[in-house]
């Protein structure tokens, strides 16, 4: 057995998981110790030499199944190490680019089928993330999905800066008012909807759900979702000027359609741009989140 083998099998059952077990077979498939056309060990092997249980070395093949470095991944047989050509075919077709509500629902509904669901969002204010949750959630509740786990964390603007957009064209105070209160409005009202959703599912399925937000100090020209560690998807908000119905009369303001906003989608494993796309994301992501974003209560006022 070698070094690296026996490494793997010294350790706890509990400090692998099945993000680790795809990370070292991902880094064989790129080094080349693991050739293209060859057939992995069966997933009882890689269990044992992982020190884990076959439900997270599943997990693992599904995870490089879904980066095109693994085919014929099926409960029959031990899967395949995918060609390059068939790489980067799949590589080239998941690169166009969608509007939000296409591209990010599906993406959304298919996170939910592992175990552990995580999902982070930098947006403007969480109407497209609520609403793309939608369908796992009508999933669940059919019985058809159940997630041991689902974290999702969402950065939003703050309510006590000024934002960039929305904005009314003519600049006054009562108009900037109207229009901040209108999306602070949205912003709560969205975000109390996404998190009651999530929370529900602790009562009614015994799933361990945890829902937070945080406060950013600037408008975020831009939206980001991070979903299960593997997938970044990026979108630039694009501004017009439209006239909106607020109370009793029509201002005309500046702002952006998010759910029509185009959203591009990296992979990781897709090559070594997308692949260092989804790792810095996340390290900005995390960044922000631990360092100028505050506590975010979603209460009127």
């Amino acid at each position: 057995m070698s070094a690296e083998h026996a490494s793997v099998n010294g350790r706890k059952r509990a400090q692998r998981s099945h993000r680790d077990v795809a990370d070292v077979l991902r880094d064989r498939i790129r080094s080349g110790s693991l050739r293209a056309g060859q057939r992995m060990p069966t997933q009882a092997e890689l269990a044992v030499e992982f020190g884990v249980e076959r439900g997270a070395v599943r997990e693992a093949l599904r995870i490089l199944h879904r980066e095109h470095l693994l085919s014929n991944v099926s409960k029959g047989s031990p899967a395949t190490v995918a060609e390059a050509s068939e790489r980067a075919l799949a590589g080239a077709g998941a690169v166009r680019p969608q509007p939000t509500m296409v591209g990010l629902a599906p993406r959304i509904a298919a996170a939910f089928e592992v175990p552990h669901v995580e999902i982070d969002a930098l947006c403007l204010t969480s109407i497209s993330l609520t609403m793309a949750i939608g369908e796992p959630l009508r999933q669940i509740h059919a019985g058809q999905r159940k997630p041991a786990k689902v974290d999702v964390r969402v950065l939003l603007p703050s309510r006590d800066i000024d934002l960039a957009f929305p904005a009314p064209v003519d600049v006054g105070h009562e108009e900037g008012g109207k229009v901040h209160r209108r999306w602070l409005d949205q912003r709560n009202a969205q975000g109390q909807v996404l998190r009651h959703n999530l929370l529900a599912l602790r009562a009614s399925h015994g799933i361990d759900v945890s829902v937070k937000f945080r406060a950013l100090p600037f408008t975020p020209p831009v939206k980001l979702y991070l979903i299960n560690g593997s997938e970044a998807l990026f979108a630039y908000y694009t501004l017009t000027k439209r006239d909106e119905e607020i109370g009793q009369a029509s201002l005309e303001m500046y702002d952006a359609q998010g759910t029509q906003s185009m959203l591009f989608p990296f992979q990781q494993g897709d090559g070594l741009r997308d692949t260092t796309f989804v790792e810095q994301s996340h390290l900005w992501f995390n960044a922000l989140w631990n360092t100028i974003s505050q506590d975010l209560e979603l209460a009127p006022g």
